[in-house]
């Protein structure tokens, strides 16, 4: 039995073991005399209270008792640490290392919170990547996990802006055109053979994802284009090393086997009686996907500002599977597992003196009713839209409370339109930013008798949002207030309320045990109020 105090040396193990390595690179002057170490940060320290559950009770089909939805804490307070260490030898050289401690609860005792803080699980490696140039050449290469966002604008991309392995090449025609091409590897070696019945497969085999993208950002006075593709290589087992975190709870998965959910990729139906992503099998090794985008930025009509951007995203059919239909347990409808759907969204600002009014919508295609044909929605690999609160933007990117207050959106079956008046300045170093966006969903309101129960349309949060028919809406609200106390301290105050427009009726038609033991929901609107110091250097 492990006693406190070896707790305690274990976790100082750590920390010096970290320190004396940064020691070591610091010190190590005689192989590198001419590199120049530099440490960046961020401390985020933050309290909020709120929730992002849509309902308060639900009843699970059959009539059971009626069940509290959110048990987590309405208050919270938060911390985390982001270090930078860049090794620069040069323009054309340098290392980059960064790391996270945190997200640290306060008082919870996994995170390192609790009385006494030794906790050994809170330090992770964000980053680790070189940066290089080909000599006397304008090639430059970017190797090992590093961030990585999909071209767009207006909103955010709404396929991929995360954490990964990989590497990216540039190179650069002139000052107004260049060209980048990247090599991504999101997961491999996560399938370990024995999770699924239907599959002989080895662990290790044919579980690898690959990314192949292609840019060309061209800016010319006023404009600016950058059209991409990305072409990629699904083996059939990749997504099967992740289904334990793709089938829980968002929140209890936020770090997970990869700290990574990709529910985009699949239909995501929350269907009656199968999940996709576990029962269906094929005897294909490898699926393909695509996806292209086309964001435009015009600020040529100074001080309008225009942003376009237009996504279509396709996932191949990785094998069939059984959907039990609402009403009859034994009435079992064929479905397909290819989704493919595209996404358009823009944004008109004009800036004046005391801030800066714009227009925001977009319009995403959504599931026609037809499970037999897969999804019509926009597949993802980790969207991160950014229009308003709830939708991604997470306060600083980062939430210092119930997970379920920041949804991580990709617009997948929903369109919206916004009005917004960003960085209103009253006072000096106080701005003010104030939203209000409407939400309606795409999806055919026909594909709510294959869902699981009244509240299947919740369970997209964590990857695509929630699942919203066309009789469904929300009307949101956000004011985010920012006050830059010193050059280096900012003090953030976000404000951001929900009122839920979804159709109760609609959704009372979900659930398969028999005719009308469906389950059932009480509706409540969401919200959130979050106060955070943020000290960066």
């Amino acid at each position: 039995m492990k006693t406190r105090r070896e707790g305690k040396m274990k976790g100082k193990k750590l920390l010096c073991t970290l320190f004396l390595a940064a020691a070591l690179l610091l010190g190590g002057r005689a192989p590198a005399e001419a590199v120049d170490f530099k440490i960046s940060g961020e401390w985020l320290v933050g309290f909020g209270a709120g929730t992002g559950e849509l309902y308060s009770k639900y009843r699970e089909p059959g009539h059971g008792p009626k069940t509290r939805t959110n048990t987590n804490d309405t208050f919270e307070a938060n911390q985390r640490v982001r270090l930078q260490l860049d090794a620069v030898a040069s323009e054309s050289l340098s290392g980059t290392v960064g790391f996270e401690i945190g997200d640290q609860r306060w008082g919870m005792a996994e995170q390192g919170g609790a009385l006494g803080a030794d906790s050994t699980k809170v330090i992770k490696l964000k980053n680790a990547y070189i940066d290089w140039a080909v000599p006397a050449t304008d090639l430059s290469f970017r190797m090992g996990i590093q961030g990585l966002a999909l071209p767009n604008a207006a909103g955010g991309s709404a396929i991929m802006d995360a954490d990964v392995a990989g590497i990216v090449a540039s190179y650069k025609f002139t000052d107004a055109v260049s060209l980048t091409a990247l090599w991504m590897r999101p997961v491999n070696d996560n399938f370990t053979g024995d999770y699924f019945d239907k599959t002989s497969d080895r662990a290790g085999y044919l579980d690898n994802m690959d990314l192949f993208a292609v840019s060309l950002p061209i800016a010319l006075d006023g404009y600016e284009v950058t059209p991409w593709v990305m072409y990629g290589m699904l083996g059939r087992n990749s997504l099967r090393g992740l289904a334990e975190v793709n089938e829980a709870e968002p929140w209890e998965t936020s770090d997970g086997i990869l700290g990574l959910t990709v529910p985009g990729l699949t239909p995501g139906f929350n269907f009656a009686g199968a999940t996709p992503l576990t029962t269906a099998s094929t005897s294909k090794t490898y699926g393909s996907m695509f996806w292209a985008g086309l964001p435009i930025v015009i600020s040529v009509l100074d001080p309008l500002n225009i942003e376009i951007d237009l996504n279509y995203g396709f996932v191949e059919e990785m094998g069939r599977f059984d959907i039990i239909k609402r009403g009859n347990e034994g009435d079992m409808v064929r479905g397909s597992t290819q989704r493919q759907g595209w996404l358009a969204k823009a944004l008109v600002e004009y800036k004046l003196e005391w801030g800066v009014p714009g227009i925001f919508g977009w319009y995403a295609s959504g599931d026609d009713g037809n499970v037999k044909n897969g999804s019509e929605r926009l597949p993802s690999i980790a969207g991160a839209g950014n229009f308003t609160s709830f939708i991604g933007d997470g306060n600083l990117a980062w939430g210092s409370f119930d997970d379920s207050c920041d949804w991580a959106m990709t617009y997948s079956g929903t369109w919206g339109v916004g009005l917004q008046l960003r960085d209103l300045t009253f006072i000096e170093d106080l701005t003010h930013t104030f939203r209000v966006a409407y939400w309606g969903g795409t999806n055919s309101p026909s594909m709510v008798k294959y869902m699981e129960s009244a509240t299947s349309w919740r369970k997209g949060y964590g990857g695509d949002g929630p699942y919203l028919t066309t009789n469904d809406g929300l009307l949101e609200f956000n004011l985010v207030n920012q006050w830059q106390m010193y050059e280096n301290l900012e003090l953030n105050l976000e404000l951001g309320y929900i009122v839920n427009m979804m159709d109760q009726d609609t959704w009372q038609k979900a659930g398969y045990y028999g005719g009308t033991g469906n389950g059932s929901f009480e509706k409540q609107d969401a919200w959130k109020a979050q106060l955070t110091f943020a000290y960066s250097f």
